[in-house]
C-alpha cells in the first residue's frame, strides 16, 4: 500500500503540467460539440434549479423561508455542490473507460486520469458558486464573514469526489456492470442528503444520525452554513470528524482499487 501511494504520489508530481492540459482539453470537450458551448454549463443547472424550485414553491406549496431566506436562495446554495458531486458520481466513475486511449495507445499514469477530470468539474462548480454569490448580492444578502469558510468546504468536496475517482473508476474500467450499480443510486443519493430539505429538521433521531454520516449531507448543508445557517465548521465537530473518517476511507480504498487493478487494466481495455 505504501509503494502504491508513493507512486501515485510521484506521477502526480512528474505530470502536473499534463493533468492541467488534459482537464482544459476534457472541459473543451465536454462543450464543444453543441452550439452554445460553454453556455450550457450555466442553462443546465439554472433549469434544473427552476424546475425544482416550481415544483416545491408553486405546485407543492412548501417553498417557505428558511432562516430568513427565501426557498430558492436555500435551494441553490445547497444544490449548486451536488451538480459537482453528481458529475463525479457518474462520469468521475467512467472517466478512466472515456479516457482509455490513454491507457491503451500511450505510456500514462492511469492515477492521474481521476485527477484531471476532477478538476475540468470543479471549474464548472467555480463558476456555478460566484454566480451564487451574484445571485445572494442582487437579492440584497451580501457576504459575511462565514463566508471565509467557503474555500475549507470547497476543497473538501473535491478531496472527497476526487478520492471516490480514484476507488470507483478502475473497478468500473474492469467491470461496468460497476459503473451502472453506480448510476442506479445517484438519485436515491441526491434525495436522501438533503439536497432538497432540511435534515435538521427530522423528528427521527436515528435517521438524522445515519444522515449526519453522508458526506454529502456534510458538504451541501456546510455551503449552506456559510451563505445561510451563519455556523462555522468547527462548531459542528461531530460532523466534522465523520466527515474526516469518510475522506481518510475514500482515499484508503482507492489506494486499493488502484493497486489490485493497474497490471490488468490496459489488457481488459
Amino acid at each position: 500500500m505504501t509503494e502504491t501511494v508513493g507512486t501515485i504520489i510521484r506521477d502526480h508530481i512528474m505530470y502536473r503540467k499534463q493533468i492541467f492540459k488534459l482537464a482544459g482539453s476534457d472541459l473543451r470537450r465536454t462543450y464543444r460539440a453543441s452550439a452554445l458551448g460553454w453556455a450550457w454549463a450555466i442553462i443546465k443547472p439554472l433549469v434544473t434549479i427552476f424546475v425544482y424550485w416550481f415544483a416545491f414553491s408553486i405546485g407543492l406549496r412548501r417553498g417557505g423561508d428558511i432562516a430568513g431566506y427565501p426557498f430558492v436562495l436555500w435551494l441553490i446554495c445547497g444544490i449548486v455542490p451536488w451538480f459537482y458531486m453528481s458529475e463525479m458520481l457518474t462520469l468521475g466513475t467512467e472517466c478512466i473507460l472515456r479516457n482509455r486511449y490513454l491507457v491503451t495507445k500511450m505510456k500514462y499514469p492511469v492515477s492521474t486520469i481521476p485527477t484531471f477530470t476532477s478538476i475540468s468539474k470543479f471549474a464548472v462548480h467555480l463558476i456555478l458558486v460566484t454566480i451564487t454569490l451574484v445571485i445572494f448580492i442582487l437579492t440584497g444578502h451580501y457576504p459575511t464573514v462565514y463566508m471565509l469558510q467557503l474555500p475549507f468546504y470547497m476543497l473538501c468536496n473535491f478531496l472527497f469526489f476526487t478520492g471516490w475517482a480514484l476507488f470507483a473508476a478502475p473497478i468500473a474500467a474492469i467491470s461496468t456492470d460497476f459503473s451502472n450499480l453506480v448510476k442506479s443510486f445517484v438519485t436515491a443519493v441526491f434525495w436522501l442528503s438533503g439536497i432538497l430539505w432540511e435534515v435538521d429538521s427530522m423528528h427521527n433521531e436515528l435517521a438524522h444520525r445515519l444522515l449526519m454520516l453522508n458526506p454529502v449531507t456534510f458538504l451541501c448543508n456546510g455551503y449552506r452554513n456559510c451563505f445561510i445557517y451563519e455556523i462555522w465548521f468547527f462548531e459542528q465537530p461531530k460532523r466534522l470528524l465523520y466527515f474526516g473518517i469518510a475522506l481518510v476511507l475514500i482515499y484508503v480504498l482507492g489506494f486499493w482499487s488502484y493497486r489490485r487493478t493497474r497490471s490488468e487494466m490496459a489488457d481488459i481495455l
